[in-house]
């Protein structure tokens, strides 16, 4: 799933070199198989609450629920979420149905609209409200059509966000030629600082599955390394800034690149990224996770690269995460002469043309010769030194070492993850959790799950609990309600009652009749027991 439809000069080299210095150093994947060893409570230990959904009543549909994105928690209980149209609604304690809390005019084609959403830290005393949204307006560059993706933040005033409160925090212009990749997500660290993530906004679908690096005039939407790769560029990234009360926002200390750096941009906290679709912050250690979307090849191929893995990534601190490069474990791409496929592609073209005139076949052109002949050995990426040498690369050439995925699976079954199953791919980070033994909540997730990572897949519709050691490295990894229905994942929180709450997209890909939030709970042990006694 795509969704929702993401050298130049001596100084500029000298910042190349203090970008190494401040991404952190390349580490190994995390080693052994984890098959889905058996750490949780019996799934009758836990239950699914539904807060609100689609319904038919007496006969009538009452679509309630309009491609909610993402959702966030407060601490007296609201539940505050996203629909990718542009409404914004919360939903009390104790309600059946979200009220409205605003609306906003978007642009939603090409994957945008309003996708992300997140409140304040400090939300109890300020009701700060934080959005990520698309301008309606498209206007046009030297490049094309583009549009602006923007932070607001807006103020909870009653049961309505106040529309005279609304401060910009963030602005990014993305290209509206083609689709896709946008990203979306939002969260805050534990001081304070807000992630934003950014999709590649590349054109997947002419590369044969693979990574589009295509360099050539005409081609700026196809080549993901004026973007993902472009350490002067805020797409295909991961953003960590500081907002400001009265708008706009501040560089914390601690990202990739210093503020200054020659060919690079300081909000960039981690780069390399295709669909960064969702984020989280472990907020004990402030660690960032998220789910890359990965490309649709289904087999590695020996002279363009490996086959197309999703990912969930671990960064304990700013880095480059390999896309449109690498993939998986730091797999290479080769290097691709577009030119010469390119005449391939148009002589066969034309071969098929004459044919389907119904010209005999010794007036058709002549039969090409292959673009890649079966000895040729192409060029490949080098994790360790990558070098961006696209003519739409507007940054640094020589780019962090690339960091491998922690989680990676393809199509097919996994051998080192076993446990991801197999099918499409769409992988989510979702929120560490930590047992608090202090805290009252009758329904909070037990102990067993205690430094746990949840991913969820939106296509293969599971949720994975990732046990952590003292290291923040896997130790176990087991599906998590496995006999639970979950209808599309799109976005995975824990609230401060140490339940976790869910958005379930529903059944297709958009304008679905049977959307839901739910929230998990856990029940107990007792409760297991009866009911198998039962």
């Amino acid at each position: 799933m795509r969704l929702p439809y993401l050298l130049l000069t001596a100084l500029a080299l000298l910042g190349s070199a203090v970008a190494q210095q401040s991404a952190q150093t390349p580490t190994t994947a995390t080693p052994g198989i984890f098959k889905g060893d058996n750490f949780l409570p019996p799934e009758s230990a836990f239950r699914k609450v539904v807060l609100d959904e689609d319904q038919t009543i007496n006969g009538e549909l009452k679509d309630t629920l309009v491609d909610p994105m993402e959702l966030a928690v407060a601490r007296d209980g609201r539940v505050f979420f996203v629909e990718r149209k542009g409404v914004i609604k919360m939903l009390k304690p104790g309600g059946t149905e979200a009220i409205v809390i605003a609306e906003i005019p978007v642009f939603s084609g090409l994957e945008e609209g309003m996708l992300g959403i997140t409140l304040d830290p400090k939300f109890d005393e300020n009701g700060w409200v934080y959005v990520n949204h698309s301008l309606p307006e498209t206007t046009q560059d030297a490049q094309g059509k583009v549009g602006t993706i923007r932070v607001s933040r807006f103020t909870l005033r009653g049961d309505k966000l106040d529309p005279a409160s609304r401060v910009t925090i963030f602005d990014n212009v993305v290209q509206r030629e083609q689709c896709c990749h946008v990203g979306g997500s939002l969260a805050f660290d534990p001081q304070g600082n807000l992630y934003i993530s950014i999709g590649d906004n590349t054109n997947p679908f002419d590369s044969d599955g693979f990574s589009p690096n295509d360099p050539r005039p005409g081609r700026y939407p196809w080549d993901a390394q004026r973007s993902a790769a472009n350490a002067n560029s805020l797409v295909g990234k991961i953003l960590r800034i500081r907002p400001k009360a009265e708008g706009g926002y501040t560089i914390p200390a601690g990202n990739l690149f210093p503020p200054g750096t020659p060919g690079t941009r300081p909000e960039i906290y981690v780069m390399g990224n295709r669909n960064p679709f969702r984020i989280s912050i472990d907020p004990a250690n402030g660690f960032l996770y998220w789910g890359e979307v990965g490309p649709d090849s289904g087999s590695p191929d020996a002279q363009r690269g490996p086959a197309g893995f999703d990912e969930v990534n671990q960064a304990r601190g700013p880095g480059f995460f390999g896309w449109p490069l690498f993939a998986g474990n730091n797999r290479p791409y080769a290097v691709v002469d577009y030119v010469a496929r390119q005449k391939f592609q148009d002589a066969q073209a034309a071969r098929e043309k004459a044919k389907k005139a119904g010209k005999p076949e010794g007036e058709w052109p002549p039969k090409p010769e292959p673009w890649m002949t079966s000895d040729f050995k192409p060029e490949f990426y080098d994790p360790a030194h990558p070098i961006n040498n696209s003519p739409n690369n507007t940054g640094i050439k020589e780019l962090p070492p690339a960091q491998p995925a922690f989680v990676y699976y393809p199509a097919s079954p996994s051998a080192k993850f076993p446990v991801v199953g197999s099918g499409g791919r769409t992988a989510m980070a979702g929120p560490v959790y930590h047992f608090d033994e202090k805290l009252n909540s009758p329904h909070k997730l037990p102990r067993e799950l205690d430094h746990s990572l949840f991913i969820y897949e939106w296509t293969r519709e599971w949720i994975i609990a990732v046990k952590l050691d003292q290291d923040n490295q896997i130790t176990q990894m087991q599906r998590f309600m496995p006999g639970t229905k979950f209808k599309r994942p799109m976005d995975l929180e824990l609230g401060p009652d140490g339940c976790l709450y869910l958005i379930e997209f529903g059944t297709n890909w958009g304008d679905n009749k049977d959307s839901k939030i739910v929230r998990l709970e856990y029940v107990g042990e007792q409760s297991a027991a009866k009911s198998t006694q039962e």
